[in-house]
């Protein structure tokens, strides 16, 4: 099969035009350097960061104008000449940071983020180095394993990156975004006890269907960090934390964490100015750890466990196509979502 010279793409022309900022436009289909595979893309998803990207309200580095979206999987068409990992025809999902192959985030690799930094996967084809894929999960569709790129690979490295999760250990988790989701998964197929936080009656049967141990709603209980920690063995406290609330829900989290335990900061949906002293930690005797995705070791180790124990990410049952994107945009934008929001490709 001959490939097309054209393609369909959206590209984010700057920071401070909001969701006008994203164009959706014709372009060349890319040719694989030597060491770079060809993938067409079958799949994305949307997180919250390609959100505010184009509102420009993202902390992390950026090289615009840029095709959009980390969140990317779909098949091999064309690998450069000196490509050994790869063969036309392998399924493949997008490295976030595409030169976070192994170890501790630095400055360099920070720089390499899909969709911000370098061209992302909003579009039907793309060019990425061999070691910026990895082998997509066997028990996957295209949109379900494009979801594992941001979401899943963050509440991994939060699960594990520091202090790895154990069976029997704790973990509170917060609300129904992807991270969290994800996080309520991988702790279960751990082992672990997990305390789910979520605002709505509908959505504690969600959170229960896939296993919470616990669901407390935070509207109704404004302390629940004190009350997660009074379901812990002794009172004691939880192992881990997946915080995304920011100034919203840190002072719970310092409720709920046990000595030594972590807080995963990953998200500030509830603001990024928070009420609490840094000193704190000292009083709790805690970590808090601010955490940027993952590397490639780490994605091909989560890969693994969902093949394991056939895990299947939590997908928005509204489908949107690769021409109708910037609906996804507005549609998570207004909070309507359960999960990660599906997005096909042809």
């Amino acid at each position: 099969m001959s490939l097309p010279k054209t393609q369909k793409q959206w590209y984010i022309q700057g920071a401070d035009k909001g969701f006008d900022g994203l164009v959706y436009q014709d372009a060349a289909v890319p040719a694989p350097g030597d060491h770079e595979v060809l993938v067409h893309l079958r799949g994305a998803s949307l997180n919250y960061r390609d959100l505010i990207i184009p509102k420009g309200e993202y902390p992390f580095p950026l090289n615009l104008p840029v095709v959009a979206c980390s969140d990317g999987a779909g098949e091999v068409v064309a690998v450069g000449s000196k490509v050994t990992k790869w063969k036309k025809g392998d399924k493949v999902l997008t490295l976030f940071n595409q030169g976070h192959q192994s170890g501790d985030m630095d400055i360099k690799a920070s720089r390499t983020g899909l969709g911000g930094c370098i061209d992302g996967t909003l579009r039907q084809y793309g060019t990425f180095a061999e070691t910026g894929v990895v082998k997509m999960p066997s028990n996957l569709n295209y949109v379900e394993a494009a979801s594992l790129v941001c979401a899943g690979l963050t509440s991994w490295n939060a699960l594990y990156g520091l202090k790895p999760l154990k069976k029997g250990q704790w973990v509170v988790t917060q609300g129904t975004g992807g991270v969290s989701l994800f996080a309520l998964q991988f702790a279960k197929a751990a082992g672990a006890h997990v305390i789910a936080t979520t605002s709505t009656a509908e959505k504690v049967e969600i959170l229960k269907k896939l296993g919470a141990d616990h669901v407390i709603n935070y509207r109704e209980d404004v302390n629940w960090g004190e009350t997660a920690r009074k379901l812990t063995p002794g009172g004691e406290g939880v192992e881990h934390v997946i915080e995304v609330g920011g100034a919203d829900t840190f002072t719970q989290s310092l409720s709920a964490v046990k000595m030594e335990g972590v807080i995963s900061v990953i998200g500030f949906l509830g603001g990024a100015a928070p009420k609490d002293n840094i000193l704190e930690t000292l009083s709790r005797v805690c970590t808090v750890r601010g955490v940027y995705v993952g590397s490639r070791e780490q994605l091909e180790a989560m890969v693994a466990e969902i093949e394991k124990h056939n895990i299947h990410p939590v997908m928005d049952k509204t489908v949107f196509t690769l021409d109708k994107a910037k609906e996804a945009y507005e549609y998570m934008w207004a909070k309507k979502h359960t999960g990660k929001i599906p997005i096909t490709i042809e």
